[in-house]
């Protein structure tokens, strides 16, 4: 019989410990299939934060090293340095990255630091039990702003890509998102878009992946779909912020 389709080489056959219905596992098979089609897999190496992501080291077949958190960019900094043959990612959610790694992220785009951040943000501190992170909507409902996300007392939230489009040092900025198969194959071309721009030595890539929270949205995973395309796309719009190869003409 032909093979239509095969798991990834590069995912364990651990069981995945995410809640029904989250995206995190689609994101894992893209960044999965994009190493190994990239024929990387043994000079690879990820680092895995504090937050949903922290077991990511069970599921990814390739070298993982633990991260404080928030500190996962510069882990990926040290080994980059240590392995300048390797190719080097951090898979990281919005409250590690957005909110205690803020400083480490945006000081590694600015240095042009050879290593791809995957960015997974759903608007909340999923792990911790759905409080009000750096990427929660306004008037968005969590445990920690029961009325609604007040932008007047907690400021706006906060548009990576956008922000680290701006700095010389990043190389690739996209934001995608896995709420449907069109979105879903254009965040595996992003992700292995940004693996390519490693492995050629361009410097820092970022892709920020918008996905699904049902369990601390209070949504089933069909609504959740849903609320993500009615509410945080028009306020994180998808698409290309940086590309230094476009730029470039290459």
């Amino acid at each position: 019989m032909t093979t239509v389709y095969e798991k990834s080489k590069m995912l364990t056959d651990a069981p995945m410990s995410y809640c029904p219905g989250c995206t995190h596992g689609i994101i894992h098979k893209l960044v999965a299939e994009s190493i190994s089609e990239l024929g990387v897999e043994g000079r690879t190496v990820g680092v895995a934060p504090v937050g949903c992501s922290v077991m990511a080291y069970n599921f990814f077949a390739c070298d993982m090293v633990q991260a404080p958190h928030g500190r996962a960019p510069a882990v990926a900094t040290g080994l980059a340095r240590a392995l300048p043959e390797g190719v080097i990612f951090t898979y990281q959610g919005d409250g590690d990255l957005a909110a205690i790694g803020t400083a480490e992220t945006v000081h590694a785009a600015s240095r042009g630091e050879n290593i791809v951040i995957i960015f997974v943000n759903n608007a909340i501190y999923g792990m911790t039990g759905g409080q009000m992170a750096p990427t929660t909507l306004p008037g968005q409902v969590t445990q920690t702003s029961p009325y609604g996300r007040d932008v007047k007392t907690a400021g706006y939230p906060i548009r990576i890509c956008e922000m680290l489009a701006t700095l010389d040092g990043t190389a690739y900025a996209e934001r995608v998102s896995v709420n449907s198969v069109p979105n879903i194959r254009k965040a595996k071309k992003a992700i292995k878009k940004a693996f390519e721009n490693q492995i050629a030595g361009r410097g820092f890539s970022i892709v920020e992946v918008l996905s699904t929270c049902p369990t601390n949205w209070g949504l089933t995973p069909v609504e959740a779909l849903k609320w993500l395309e009615e509410n945080m796309t028009p306020y994180y719009p998808l698409g290309v912020y940086k590309d230094i190869t476009a730029e470039e003409g290459k």
